[in-house]
Formats: structure tokens, C-alpha cells, sequence
């Protein structure tokens, strides 16, 4: 929807553009992941990109920790961050590398467990506000 007509623009720019604010019937709310955006993005900052995909390329080798255990804690991570494009890719990588859909699952329930525990370990703040609070009125 364009905020001056109200109505949905069909230019492929503009789809682009408001596929982040806007979901219709005909737009999903992210875009597609094509060849075509990762090139625009390659052009526009050639050197950042080469950097990440090598960035990239040399975390997910295998180290200490296999690359299906990179990959599942990529898949986990992403379910934090709510990444749908790195959820989707880091999951077919995961597969790729043997990953059951049990060991996916299994991380994906690790990754919302340290969310919620995250959320539950700072009550400590709200709850030393509340302390502070008291004894200085």
C-alpha cells in the first residue's frame, strides 16, 4: 500500500520497498530470497559481501565442532533472532549435513528455552528495582 493513494503498487522497486512494512494478499511479508537481490547487494558493497561470504565460509568449516553441529546451532540461533531467510537456509545446510528433523526440532526447543530463560534471569532487574525502590522512598 502506498500511504499517498492507498492502494498496492506493482513496480518490482516498490514491492521491494514495502514488502518490509506491508503483507497483502498478493505480497508476502518478506520477499523472496532471489539471485537478482543478492547480486544488488554484491554490487553495492563488494567488498563487505566478498568479507562476509568468506567471514562465513571459514565459521562454518569444520573445527572443533562438526558442520552439522554449526548448522543446527544456526538453526537454533536463527529461531532466536527471527531470521526467516537464515531459519530456511540454515535448515536445508543442516539437512544437507545429515541433521535429522529430531536433532532440528531438538535445537530449535534449546534455542526457545534460552529465550524464555533469558527473559525469566533478568526478573532480577525488575525485582532489584522493586528493592531499590522501597527502600529509598
Amino acid at each position: 500500500m502506498t500511504p499517498e493513494t492507498g492502494t498496492t503498487s506493482t513496480s518490482a522497486s516498490s514491492r521491494r520497498d514495502t514488502a518490509i512494512h506491508t503483507e497483502t494478499a498478493t505480497e508476502p511479508l518478506f520477499p523472496q530470497a532471489t539471485p537478482e537481490i543478492a547480486e544488488e547487494r554484491t554490487r553495492l558493497a563488494p567488498e563487505q559481501a566478498r568479507a562476509f561470504r568468506e567471514f562465513s565460509r571459514s565459521v562454518f568449516a569444520p573445527g572443533a565442532l562438526s558442520t552439522k553441529t554449526k548448522q543446527l546451532i544456526a538453526v537454533a540461533v536463527a529461531h532466536v533472532t527471527q531470521c526467516p531467510y537464515c531459519i530456511r537456509s540454515h535448515t536445508r545446510a543442516a539437512r544437507r549435513q545429515e541433521a535429522s528433523r529430531e536433532e532440528i526440532m531438538e535445537a530449535i526447543w534449546v534455542a526457545a528455552e534460552m529465550r524464555a530463560g533469558g527473559a525469566y534471569a533478568h526478573s532480577a532487574l525488575a525485582l532489584d528495582t522493586i528493592a531499590h525502590e522501597r527502600t529509598t522512598t
